[in-house]
């Protein structure tokens, strides 16, 4: 193609040469202009010829070359027809040799797909055990040789006997070592670890947990029932006999449910506004109950102190009725009884005064848990028409409700009911001492009055 393009150039150039020659040098007669035309006829007849011959070499060129590439593409293809025929003898010789070597392994090959499924199988409980908190990496083997693809060697089989040898005699001790426990906030404090068996991980009076994907012992952030951690401390203290102690029988997967457990707080924040109102009355009505308590157990007190020094009335029930009858000793037995009643009755309010709030209280309380139960149903059902059923946990919150308000209102009525009967009981004791020495002295008086 860059010769094509050379031969037109040098084509254009002698044409527009010539052109200028001619106009230069015009001719003068027909005869020169017959030469010349001959002449430049000549020439492009050389020029022309040269330009065949060129093209002409190249053709061969180009064929040459053409020629040359289909012979590579045919020993390409060639090449590919050998390589997948090597591939289709070499997969043959796979598959004869694969039969050969399972004849040659006999039972062998039984016992190697047991080793390597006993080998993955107890290579995940090694990695969870908390026995490897104290002995880490010993997974590493065992679950390479359940990896493999090839027999296992004598000394290999062996060292897997010897773990599952290993794990067994380490699941009956009781140990301590020294080791780091990674607290809730992400801190790291070297302490000694009590390690009971596969069970549990003990550590400062706690239950702590094998995190076997992160390799660490962690602090739970929630332990169980104080009952339970409770004996921790004194197991840990314990260096001969036997100490009681709770222990995780699936080897700290109830511990870690237990983290998930809904706290004290947790519950009284599923009660919502509803819970929140039935706590208040519960303070409220404890509150006036302890201020009746204290209040009638003064009264009470004076009482019992006038009834001993019945002669000198004092500033206290009793005493204002005793005062009363000394006003009234010159009148009539009935007059008297009247004058009495009077004075008790006016005594009676202070002693019986807010104790109906509290049995207000106890009463409204429960329904209160009512209202918090129906109001938690409507929100369920309000997510099942939008939600549907398919996710419980959009349904938990309307359920939780439902529940703890009801809770929360018979936990605040029993106790409420309980503190009413034990204070308008004390209330009636006090009102009953008065209306005893109000009798006995209506009594005594009608003797003297007939004397």
């Amino acid at each position: 193609m860059k010769k094509l393009i050379t031969t037109a150039i040098v084509a254009a150039t002698l044409a527009l040469s010539s052109g200028i020659a001619s106009a230069a040098d015009a001719p003068k007669s027909i005869d020169q202009l017959l030469k010349q035309v001959q002449t430049d006829r000549a020439n492009a007849s050389k020029t022309n010829k040269k330009r065949e011959q060129e093209f002409k070499n190249e053709r061969g060129d180009k064929a040459a070359l053409l020629k040359r590439e289909k012979n590579a593409l045919a020993a390409e293809r060639q090449r590919g027809k050998d390589l997948n025929q090597a591939f289709l003898d070499n997969e043959r010789k796979i598959g004869q040799l694969e039969e050969d070597l399972k004849t040659a392994q006999g039972d062998l090959g039984e016992m190697f797909g047991v080793v390597k499924g006993d080998a993955g199988d107890f290579a995940g409980k090694l990695a969870g055990s908390n026995i490897s908190a104290q002995y880490p990496g010993r997974d590493v083997f065992i679950a390479d040789l359940g990896a493999r693809k090839q027999l296992p060697k004598i000394d290999e089989l062996e060292r897997f006997w010897e773990e599952q040898l290993f794990e067994m005699a380490e699941s009956g001790k009781v140990v301590k070592f020294e080791g780091a426990v990674t607290d809730i906030d992400g801190s790291v404090r070297n302490t000694t670890i009590t390690r009971v068996g596969p069970f549990n991980l003990l550590a400062d009076g706690q239950y702590v947990v094998y995190n076997a994907d992160l390799g660490l012992v962690q602090q739970l952030s929630q332990q169980p029932d104080g009952y339970q951690v409770k004996t921790v401390a004194s197991f840990e203290g314990t260096t001969s006999g036997a100490a009681k102690l709770y222990i995780d029988p699936v080897k700290g997967v109830l511990l870690n449910i237990f983290t998930q457990k809904a706290t004290i707080e947790e519950r009284i924040e599923a009660g919502g506004t509803i819970g929140y109102i039935i706590i208040c009355l519960l303070i409220l009505g404890a509150l006036i109950s302890i201020e009746r308590l204290i209040t009638l157990g003064v009264v009470g007190a004076k009482v019992n102190a006038q009834r001993k020094n019945l002669e000198n009335p004092g500033n206290n029930a009793l005493g204002r009725v005793l005062k009363a009858y000394q006003d009234n000793k010159d009148v009539d037995v009935e007059t008297l009884e009247l004058k009495l009643d009077e004075a008790i009755l006016k005594e009676t309010p202070a002693l019986e005064t807010r104790i109906s709030i509290i049995k207000v209280l106890a009463a409204i309380a429960p329904m209160m848990g009512l209202l918090g139960t129906v109001t938690g149903m409507i929100a369920t059902f309000q997510s099942i028409q939008l939600f549907g059923t398919g996710d419980p946990k959009l349904m938990a919150g309307g359920i939780s409700m439902a529940l703890m308000t009801t809770v929360q209102g018979l936990v605040a009525a029993l106790p409420l009911m309980l503190m009413h009967a034990v204070v308008i009981a004390r209330s009636k004791s006090i009102v009953q001492v008065l209306e005893e020495q109000s009798a006995g002295i209506v009594a005594s008086h009608a003797e003297k009055r007939k004397a």
